[in-house]
């Protein structure tokens, strides 16, 4: 039998949306949304602002009632119960902590509020120090705390009750740089460590990208495109996906021929590329062309496949040589190449833009 100072994992939890909706008189926050979290999955809602993101996760929380729709966890619907029997733990974007309360107060306000022994509070907040490597901070208020600090003392108050799922909205947008990466591991781990279903509220596509299971991209109150991380990268549906994710250079051109799952485009800028072709094309239609930065690369030779480009400037970022480009009709390009130690920015002049061995550029009907 387990100890009192054993922690308790349950089993993880599925959530399902089914068909949820939420007007706000004539708009829709939300349009008809159906989504299951698998148990155990951190999914990101990713989007705008006024996407309908945050809205979903109060509809989840129950701080607003869907127009229409079902909410279910595991395999019953919770629309009917208030907040706090929805066995959720919620992390705010300002952590909302309370500044009178000491931080073993915060975390065990929520064990309070659902009747639990001192004893039980008392043994449960220890435990969750320890989850988030805070042992020494109990008495401290939360003004005495780093923003990294409060944001895992929230973190403990949201898993103290043992919640069958956990929602994160916006959980880094408060810290600086150099703590996001910390936090974004420490979450995965405990998400990981007490087998959470998880939602996470984001607009930042980065934050998304590194810790997410699976990503909802959504666009004026629908999900545009539900993936993982680096499907949605490499093969986004839509052009607003391939627009919000990631960089693109978007080429404009018309297609020569279409063999089976490929077609063949002929660039305005004079190149011809054989890509990918997602749905049904159309001999002669325009199209848009998109491809990644670091899916493109400077070659010394003309090529049918090639664009004669101007070199107008290269910037070294980090470990990438970023070439500023333009193409023939004035479009401007980003090539990203990986730049080793030592290696200086290309001279400006011209060169010729070549798709990179691995490249899979996306195609789109020109608007």
């Amino acid at each position: 039998m387990a100890s009192p100072s054993t922690p308790v994992v349950p089993a993880a939890q599925p959530l399902t949306l089914d068909g949820v909706t939420h007007s706000y008189g004539a708009g829709f926050a939300v349009d008809n949304v159906t989504l299951e979290v698998k148990g155990g999955e951190l999914v990101a809602l990713l989007g705008p602002s006024g996407c309908g993101k945050t809205t979903l996760l109060r509809i989840v929380a129950g701080f607003i009632q869907q127009t229409n729709g079902k909410v279910v966890i595991g395999d019953r619907p919770i629309d009917e119960l208030p907040p706090n029997r929805r066995e959720i733990g919620i992390v705010f974007q300002n952590y909302a902590l309370f500044p009178h309360m000491t931080v073993a107060e915060n975390i065990a306000y929520g064990l309070a509020a659902r009747g639990e022994s001192r004893a039980v509070q008392a043994e449960r907040v220890k435990e969750m120090l320890a989850t988030v490597r805070m042992e020494g901070f109990a008495e401290r208020k939360p003004r005495q705390l780093s923003g990294g600090q409060q944001q895992r003392v929230a973190l403990a108050r949201a898993l103290a009750i043992r919640p069958r799922i956990l929602l994160l909205d916006e959980p880094f947008a408060a810290l600086d740089k150099n703590l996001r990466l910390d936090m974004q591991i420490e979450i995965k781990r405990l998400q990981r460590q007490f087998a959470l279903t998880a939602i996470m509220v984001t607009h930042d596509q980065d934050e998304a990208m590194s810790i997410a299971d699976r990503i909802a991209v959504m666009s004026q109150g629908r999900i545009e495109q539900l993936g993982a991380p680096a499907e949605i990268y490499d093969d986004p549906a839509t052009l607003f996906v391939n627009n919000f994710i990631g960089s693109s250079n978007l080429l404009k051109g018309a297609v020569e021929a279409v063999d089976g799952s490929e077609a063949r485009i002929a660039l305005a800028c004079g190149a011809t590329w054989t890509v990918p072709a997602r749905g049904r094309f159309e001999p002669g239609a325009p199209v848009l062309v998109s491809v990644r930065p670091e899916q493109m690369m400077l070659a010394d030779a003309a090529a049918p496949d090639r664009i004669p480009v101007d070199l107008k400037l290269s910037l070294p970022i980090g470990g990438a040589l970023i070439h500023d480009v333009a193409a023939p009709g004035g479009e401007q390009l980003k090539i990203a190449v990986p730049r080793r130690p030592g290696m200086a920015a290309s001279a400006p002049g011209t060169a010729h833009a070549a798709l990179a061995p691995h490249a899979r550029p996306a195609l789109f009907p020109a608007a």
